[in-house]
Order: structure tokens, then C-alpha cells, then sequence
């Protein structure tokens, strides 16, 4: 059958599909407009463990999703493909999970890494092959671009879309980040690792054609960070969630806070989602959530304003949300990512 043909055949008010696709959809990669491209790893998470089978979790709930979106009725008919998980990138997460707990057990008891050569060998070893692990991601979505797909990368941990932000900055060129999170994930090098989940943006400014990054629904940071952003002077802007609040309860709109929020991206814009910039009641199992946040529909609304602004969402990730087993982490999750398909220019 042709793409045209499945759409025909396709009942987009049946019952849910349990086909191994996303949301029950009829298409394979080669016919997809846009494809999700898994990233199964959370080795250096520093709470909560369990993210490297999130997009798993995401997937199998999917089923159960309805096609409607009154933003963007017709999202599933460009085509979604979701890819499956890595089994080597998924084992090697599992492996050196381990000993990154007993790494940072270590570190949390007050351990000295140049005392304990044991622990720098471990060091040594995750920050080696979380290297790998971006070249990697680079490399396979480098691919997908090439032969003119979207690609929304589902994580695992924060750490995981680097590699994808690299591909486009060659693909594209220059542009903005928006990031919606409860943490600035601006430190360097957090508990030694070069690529931590606390360290994702600190490594993305360092890519010369990320032009600015603006941040919102921050509520969970540190001195370092605060210093991190006074010294972009101005390349990344944040605004608080405890700053959105004070605006909405002194009665500004919420949509004159994405009025402010939107002025500060450029033309070309990806967004990085981290779930829990989201209320934690819609995510209670992800790595490190923190009271406070955005509500579902005010995270749509914001990515819809950004889309009629007429800027360009060229790409996105959805990062954080708890593993098999955590059913509501699950639905919310595969809600987020069907939203964040339907805004993709």
C-alpha cells in the first residue's frame, strides 16, 4: 500500500492498535515525515533511576491515545515513526548504572576521586563511553536529517539530545533553543561527569551556532548556574517559574508571559522538553521532580504560540519520563511527544 492508501484505510476514531507503532499509526520509516528517534540511557542520573526505558514506556502507552488535536487536526497523517531502542546503548546504560551508583555513593560520603583510583577508573569509563554514546546519537540522526526527516529524540536522561543538537547545527546552521525544565542543567561537568543530565546545556552553549536559549519553568538551580547565565550576557534568558507565578497571580495573562517568552527566540528554534518542567503530579516518577511547574495545557498553548509566532520548530527532544511500570508517567509522556509531533514545522 502507498502512504495515501494507509491513511485511506486508516480509522483514526477506532479502537487503539496494539501494532508496536506509535499511537497505533500504519506507517514504517521510509513513508514517515517525522521519525522518534529513542535514546535508552540514564547512567549518571543523580535521584531517581529509570529513564532509559522511558521511551519504551511511552511507546506502549501510546496505544491507548486518541488522534484528536484541535491545533493540528491532521499531525498523524505526515507520518510518525518510532525506531527501536538500541539493545547495545540499552545493556551499557544497565551496566554502568551500576557503577555510577556506587561512583557517587562514594562521592555523596565525602570520597576524594585522586584518593580511590577504583573510582577514577569508573569515572574514566562512563565519561569515555558517554562520549560514544553523542557521537552516536550524532551520527544516526545526522542520517535522518540528511534524507529530509524530523527527528524528535526521546530519552532516557537530559544528557541524551547532544549529539543531536550537534547534526543540527551542521544541517541548519544557526538557532535557538527553548527549554522547558525544572533545572537550568547549566553546571559543569556535574559529580565529574562530562556529559551529566545537570550538565546537558552548559555542553550545548558551547556549540557556536546555538544563538540563545531560553529557559522556563525553572524552580531547581544553583549559584554556579546563576553565574553560568550572567556570563552569556543575555545568550540564555530565563524565566523563573516562581517569576511566572507572582505574573499570573498579579493578573498578567498567561498568554502575555508567552508573549515575553516567544520575543526571546530567534527565527529557527528546537525544543528541548524535559517532563519535569511539568507539574510533578503529571510526572511523580521522573528522575527529579520539584513542586511547581507548567500545567499540560499551558506547555500546548506555549509550543502552539511559538509555532503561529511563525518561527521554526526544526527539531525536538522529550527527555525524563519514568520508566516500564509507571503507567501515568507513560500516558502523560506519549500526550507530550503527539503535541510536540503537531508543532514540528
Amino acid at each position: 500500500m502507498t502512504k495515501q492508501e494507509k491513511i485511506d484505510a486508516f480509522n483514526p476514531s477506532g479502537i487503539g492498535l496494539d501494532n508496536g507503532n506509535f499511537i497505533g499509526l500504519p506507517f514504517n520509516e521510509e513513508e514517515s515525515e517525522i521519525i522518534l528517534f529513542p535514546v535508552p540511557w540514564d547512567v549518571t542520573v543523580s535521584f531517581s533511576e529509570g529513564t532509559a526505558t522511558g521511551p519504551q514506556n511511552i511507546l506502549e502507552a501510546s496505544a491507548q491515545l486518541d488522534l484528536g488535536d484541535l491545533f493540528a487536526p491532521d499531525a498523524w497523517k505526515r507520518g510518525i515513526f518510532f525506531k527501536e531502542h538500541n539493545a547495545y546503548w540499552a545493556r551499557r546504560s544497565t551496566e554502568l548504572r551500576i557503577l555510577a551508583k556506587e561512583y557517587i555513593a562514594f562521592l555523596e560520603g565525602g570520597g576524594n576521586v585522586t584518593d580511590k583510583p577504583k573510582m577514577q577508573r569508573i569515572l574514566d569509563e562512563i565519561n569515555y563511553t558517554s562520549e560514544n554514546l553523542k557521537r552516536w546519537v550524532k551520527d544516526e540522526t545526522k542520517k535522518l536529517l540528511t534524507v529530509g526527516k524530523k527527528v524528535g529524540l526521546i530519552g532516557g536522561d537530559h544528557s541524551t539530545p547532544l549529539g543531536y543538537l550537534e547534526a543540527l547545527a551542521e544541517h541548519h546552521g544557526e538557532f535557538g533553543i527553548l527549554q522547558i525544565d525544572a533545572h537550568m542543567d547549566l553546571r559543569d561537568a556535574y559529580e565529574g561527569f562530562t556529559f551529566s543530565h545537570a550538565s546537558i546545556f552548559n555542553n550545548a552553549l558551547k556549540i557556536k551556532e546555538v544563538t540563545g536559549l531560553t529557559q522556563v519553568g525553572i524552580r531547581d538551580f544553583c549559584e554556579e548556574e546563576l553565574d553560568a547565565v550572567k556570563s552569556e550576557n543575555g545568550r540564555v534568558v530565563v524565566h523563573f517559574d516562581e517569576n511566572i507565578k507572582t505574573q499570573l497571580y498579579g493578573g498578567v495573562t498567561f498568554a502575555a508571559v508567552c508573549e515575553q517568552i516567544v520575543e526571546s527566540l530567534p527565527q529557527r528554534v528546537y525544543v528541548s522538553f524535559d517532563i519535569d518542567g511539568l507539574r510533578p503530579e503529571l510526572c511523580p516518577n521522573t528522575g527529579t521532580p520539584v513542586p511547581g511547574g507548567l500545567d499540560f495545557q499551558q506547555a500546548c498553548y506555549l509550543l502552539r504560540q511559538v509555532r503561529m509566532s511563525g518561527r521554526e520548530i526544526i527539531g525536538f527532544d522529550l527527555c525524563e519520563v519514568a520508566g516500564l511500570g509507571q503507567d501515568w508517567d507513560g500516558n502523560v509522556g506519549a500526550r507530550v511527544l503527539y503535541r510536540l509531533c503537531g508543532v514540528l514545522s
